[in-house]
């Protein structure tokens, strides 16, 4: 007996998506890949441009963690597909990777157009067709794919669908949320898109802001109360004209904008000195200024740059920037509050999406059989330092395994 060929659409041309082309590609099944955006790969292009962040090399169960309430589901996808062996995937492209300073791990030339362009050759050697400016808009009551192509309508049928359509941010590169209506309208149960990874305003003076907008704070502390537990890390983060960004505030993105959601704001400890306690910094202070200015006396004795003192005389008052003790404390504990996430659209990554109620343990909705959703899409979060790319490129894998099995099944039957 002789069967037709399979054939697979995998909408989306992201990580997961291009993942998933490669697991059901591998299978001997036909796929083909739909995007909206002319090219491939948009969002993990730009996202690549500073140094692409591939993964991170901590223990594995501290990266486990970073996944906070959905790790439990997330485990078994990133424990089949973990760093190393995302790393020796990358290898296998014929492409090194080095650990950072910091844990993060790194292509050798730390650009993502290498890696992509390899990637994308090596599926079209294994049959993956590509269709880009496809906008998917649904399906038909027969069940087959709706796009819009140039203006055109288009009808595709598929034997399993793969969606990785990607979350709510950078809408400019394909990540536009227009999927929610098509999957609600089935009766997907979906969790509501918020900024992840993402700048928080600050009611700044209009001198603050143009003296000060793009200027780095650099080794700080950041601290503040979330649900009756003190959070606290040292980094940099990033000044700007609406407020604060920069991945000390990206690491607390989720707590940060879960308090401004049941508080309206949130305040925040800045530690100006981590690497210095209370007396030291009284006793420095102390010490004669001379013909100094205060600025100058703070550089060099306690090592204070300009963006650092500019601060303290925006939240201090004049009396207080004069006074030793109340200045030192400030040094240690200067409160900041923020008063709102940035918008969506703005953000690096999404939270939100397709709950995993929807789906069984194969990324499978249970109302659609046959389609399978994978990538920012899910309802999860994580920090930025490779953690997102991580969890894309292993539900991507989870969701074209499920898709080859699923239909494996429909062929035994």
């Amino acid at each position: 007996m002789t069967f037709k060929q399979q054939s697979v659409a995998i909408i989306g041309a992201g990580p997961a998506g291009l993942m998933a082309a490669e697991i059901v590609s591998l299978a001997g099944i036909k796929v083909n890949v739909y995007d909206a955006m002319p090219s491939a790969g948009r969002k993990f292009l730009i996202a690549g441009k500073g140094g692409m962040n591939i993964t991170h090399a901590e223990p594995f169960e501290r990266l486990l963690s970073r996944y906070a309430d959905k790790r439990a589901v997330l485990e078994p996808m990133l424990t089949d597909f973990p760093p190393q062996t995302l790393r020796n995937w990358v290898k296998d492209l014929g492409l090194d990777t080095f650990v950072g300073s910091s844990g993060r791990v790194f292509p050798t030339d730390m650009k993502a157009a290498p890696l992509l362009r390899t990637w994308l050759h090596r599926l079209k050697l294994h049959g993956v067709q590509f269709h880009m400016r496809h906008n998917w808009q649904g399906w038909t009551d027969s069940g087959e794919l709706r796009f819009i192509s140039l203006d055109e309508e288009k009808f595709v049928a598929a034997d399993a669908t793969v969606l990785a359509l990607g979350g709510g941010s950078w809408p400019q590169l394909g990540s536009n949320g227009h999927w929610l209506p098509l999957l609600a309208e089935r009766a997907i149960e979906i969790a509501p898109l918020k900024p992840a990874n993402c700048g928080f305003e600050v009611s700044w003076s209009d001198y603050f802001r143009a003296k000060c907008a793009g200027s780095p704070l650099k080794s700080i502390r950041l601290s503040f109360a979330a649900d009756g537990e003190v959070l606290s890390r040292v980094g940099e983060l990033m000044l700007t004209e609406y407020g604060v960004e920069g991945g000390l505030i990206y690491a607390f993105s989720a707590p940060l904008r879960e308090q401004i959601a049941s508080h309206g704001s949130v305040s925040v400890s800045v530690d100006l000195c981590p690497d210095r306690d209370l007396a030291n910094i009284q006793a420095r202070l102390a010490k004669p200024r001379g013909k100094d200015s205060l600025a100058n006396h703070l550089r060099k004795c306690l090592g204070l740059d300009a963006a650092k003192v500019a601060l303290l005389r925006e939240i201090l008052s004049a009396e207080a920037m004069n006074d030793i003790n109340i200045l030192a404390e400030a040094l240690k504990a200067l409160t900041m509050t923020l008063s709102a996430a940035r918008p969506l659209t703005e953000a690096i990554s999404t939270a939100g999406g397709v709950s995993f109620n929807s789906l069984d343990c194969h990324l499978m909705l249970h109302r659609l059989p046959g389609v399978f959703c994978a990538g920012e899409m899910l309802d999860w979060e994580a920090p930025t330092g490779g953690y997102l790319l991580t969890a894309c490129m292993a539900t991507g894998r989870a969701a074209g395994l499920g898709a080859v099995n699923w239909l494996q099944s429909l062929r035994e039957t």
